[in-house]
């Protein structure tokens, strides 16, 4: 597949299902998993233009910054530590409206306003952490959370 990717205009759904195809075929073939963490994140950001967008990766008890786009970012984050921390932890996918309202949270940046993490699982264990971050309040719901989870999932095919 050529490495342009076609962005999509109309719903967020729909540009979700426009982008998840996209995505499948850019990790198509390429074993290697920082290169595939870079293009997710790269897509992400290209299509739907959010503040930030990458990995957080399992480093012992930390995680530790990976490939991701926007404006630079905490380098290591501890286990339950802040929303990525927590969703580590947590095993779990934390929507936040209001990061202003999210104990303990970490603000990389104080432009990023809402945010939404996932765990990423390789062969049922958790490797790393998807951040995106919204300059805008109440940005992620429930299509933000299945579509990144079928992103995900895509990984874990590899």
């Amino acid at each position: 597949m050529a490495e342009d990717l076609q962005i999509a205009k109309g719903s967020k759904e729909e540009q979700y299902q426009n982008l998840l195809p996209q995505i499948g075929g850019l990790l198509q073939g390429e074993p290697n998993q920082i290169a595939n963490l870079a293009n997710i994140a790269a897509a992400l950001k290209e299509q739907f233009n959010f503040f930030w967008v990458g990995f957080y990766l399992v480093d012992g008890d930390e995680l530790v910054l990976g490939p991701f786009q926007g404006p630079v970012a905490c380098t290591r984050i501890k286990k339950g530590r802040g929303v990525c921390g927590g969703a580590w932890a947590q095993e779990k996918t934390l929507i936040v409206p209001d990061v202003e309202q999210f104990p303990g949270h970490i603000a990389c940046s104080s432009l990023s306003r809402s945010e939404i993490v996932l765990p990423v699982f390789k062969q049922g264990q958790i490797i790393g952490v998807l951040d995106v971050d919204s300059s805008e309040l109440n940005s992620f719901d429930e299509v933000d959370e299945k579509y990144l989870t079928q992103i995900l999932q895509l990984l874990d095919n590899e």
